[in-house]
């Protein structure tokens, strides 16, 4: 079996799944501690990172025998839950796809960039120094990538996120709310006493899809379309009989590059606005809980075209540029000096029931990140370290 899939399978074995996401899951340091054990085997000097407790990044590190560019390769070994699936931790192959929950999202990714670094190592590193991070936390806050960028440095990265093997110059950002209506508690048989927060909040919802409507039909970006909106939760009511006092939705907004989060709060505070003015009973306010901003590199920029001259090498075709709809560790990376692309492989399900990674794209993915490391490393860099 190639070792790229051999890793991957042991990765997709082991629950992963993170804390922060649902209550008492196992987290990331079993699979942290393999990721630790396999790097040293294949010759990586390896720090643990400690992040939140047990919660570790694990970073290998290549030095080359002369100096060099530095490359960081990074992705997360955090994975979302497994409500609903069957046997999500017993990694099955069927038609050149490998099962299990994290398969795509993102263990293959991890798998691919681990095995590159081997490959190097294997080849005899010339010059630079790879740097390759596995982090925690990412489909929740990012707080390893986050401990990452305090302490290590390099003058480009690619977060192996999966892209379908088509190098991402950017993605979305997103911001989470929190919206609140304020009624009046009171028997249902009368209405002059009482005021329905419910309906309060059905007012901003049929504001939030008239918003949706123009976002989806205004400013475009060429690669990740429009900005969106959608409702997430909401909660309200007491019983039947009585007029709510309290109800409270939980928002999210994707962004593109052309916003900021102070333009997405200005436009939640202006519809707010325009709802207390058509009436003075409505009480609603609206709070910022969490934001990532968006990413993008240009094309033109130094990593995104050797990621693209190392792939066409490797498949022997030309690998299209591309964005990604979701957010990635990419723009923590990127906002630290840290220019990135995303390059992984492909698959399907991430975060539903039934997750899959394509095999041969995981070795496709492995091989143009090893040949990537060797053009980028040999050049002469910005930085001498991949340690501040």
């Amino acid at each position: 079996m190639d070792p790229a899939i051999s890793l991957l399978r042991d990765l997709v074995a082991i629950d992963s799944v993170n804390p922060s996401l649902v209550a008492g899951a196992a987290g990331e340091a079993e699979i942290g501690g393999a990721i630790e054990a396999h790097m040293r085997r294949i010759g990586l000097d390896v720090v643990r990172q400690p992040v939140d407790g047990d919660r570790a990044n694990i970073i290998g590190v290549l030095e080359g025998r002369t100096k060099g560019r530095s490359l960081m390769f990074c992705g997360h070994i955090d994975t979302v839950g497994v409500d609903g699936m069957t046997a999500p931790f017993t990694p099955e192959e069927r038609d050149g796809r490998l099962y299990g929950r994290g398969a795509q999202d993102m263990k293959g990714g991890v798998a691919a960039m681990i095995d590159a670094a081997r490959v190097v190592a294997s080849n005899g590193f010339g010059a630079g120094r790879l740097v390759v991070a596995a982090v925690i936390d990412e489909e929740y806050e990012s707080r390893g990538a986050d401990a990452l960028v305090r302490e290590w440095k390099a003058d480009a990265g690619v977060v192996t996120e999966p892209t379908d093997l088509q190098i991402a110059v950017g993605h979305k950002g997103f911001a989470w709310f929190d919206i609140e209506t304020r009624g009046r508690a009171a028997h249902g048989s009368r209405p002059a006493d009482g005021r329905d927060a419910i309906l309060y909040m059905g007012r901003i919802l049929a504001e939030l899809e008239s918003l949706n409507r123009r976002l989806q039909a205004g400013i475009t970006h060429p690669r990740l379309g429009a900005a969106s909106l959608h409702a997430s939760i909401i909660q309200g009511g007491r019983e039947l009989s009585s007029y709510p006092d309290h109800c409270a939705l939980k928002l999210e907004r994707r962004t593109i590059p052309s916003e900021t989060v102070q333009k997405v709060c200005q436009e939640l505070d202006e519809l707010l606005g325009r709802l207390r003015a058509s009436d003075t009973d409505f009480d609603a306010e609206a709070r910022l809980l969490f934001s990532r901003p968006p990413y993008e590199v240009p094309d033109g920029h130094a990593i995104a075209q050797t990621v693209a001259r190392a792939a066409q090498r490797i498949t022997r075709r030309p690998q299209p540029f591309g964005g990604m709809s979701f957010w990635t560790d990419a723009a923590i990376l990127g906002e630290a000096g840290i220019p990135s692309v995303l390059y992984g492989p492909g698959g399907a399900g991430l975060h539903s029931t039934e997750e899959f990674v394509v095999l041969e794209e995981v070795l496709t993915c492995r091989d143009v990140l090893a040949d990537l490391a060797d053009e980028w490393c040999r050049q002469a860099g910005a930085s001498e370290s991949g340690v501040r």
